[in-house]
């Protein structure tokens, strides 16, 4: 998909607004959000607003989270507009974060690799007690896997939207952890430039 927004240069990304490294979780989440208010008040009504990022992953629900809020500041005023520089890795939840950006928005420093994989799950189901309460519990796990599928797919379809990746090569990919290069992932149309 091709975009009217000429792409942007290093010396844009000088000083980003919001900063964030480390595991994607609860402290980015506040750090997220401290650095988002005077950003959001700075710019007004119109202007970029720049967000960095280096993470090996983390919390999928917190990267929805900090994204949501990128959807929701990004709609309101037209003018606005949120840019996502991944720097050296941006795995997992990282990558989840950077499906909200809109692709013309989403760059990457060079040599960066983004990592896509299914959601992980560890949990012990203990089947105990007469059979028709059994099922309950059975069920409920069943339900628990079968949306957080769903919220999975959700985000791979963010990502990938207006790219020249399908669902399919993700849903084929991401088991096995899904590595992409910086270079790849421009030929991919998943980011717009390497800065």
């Amino acid at each position: 998909m091709m975009s009217s927004i000429p792409p942007l240069v290093a010396a844009d990304f000088k000083n980003p607004e919001i900063l964030l490294s480390g595991p994607v979780d609860y402290d980015m989440y506040r750090d997220f959000r401290t650095k988002l208010e005077p950003a959001l008040a700075e710019t007004g009504e119109g202007g970029r607003i720049h967000v960095e990022l280096s993470t090996l992953g983390g919390d999928p629900e917190v990267a929805r989270m900090m994204g949501e809020d990128i959807r929701f500041h990004s709609d309101l005023p037209p003018h606005r507009r949120f840019v996502f520089l991944g720097k050296a890795a941006i795995y997992s939840a990282g990558t989840t974060f950077m499906s909200f950006f809109a692709i013309e928005n989403r760059y990457l420093t060079r040599g960066t690799r983004i990592m896509i994989h299914e959601r992980k799950m560890s949990k012990t189901l203990q089947v105990e007690g007469p059979l028709t309460t059994c099922i309950a519990g059975v069920r409920a796990t069943l339900h628990e896997i079968e949306s957080s599928i769903a919220i999975q797919n959700e985000g791979f379809e963010n990502l990938v939207r207006g790219s020249k990746v399908t669902m399919a090569d993700v849903l084929e990919k991401a088991p096995s952890n899904w590595y992409i290069e910086a270079n790849e992932a421009v030929a991919l149309g998943l980011v717009t430039a390497i800065i």
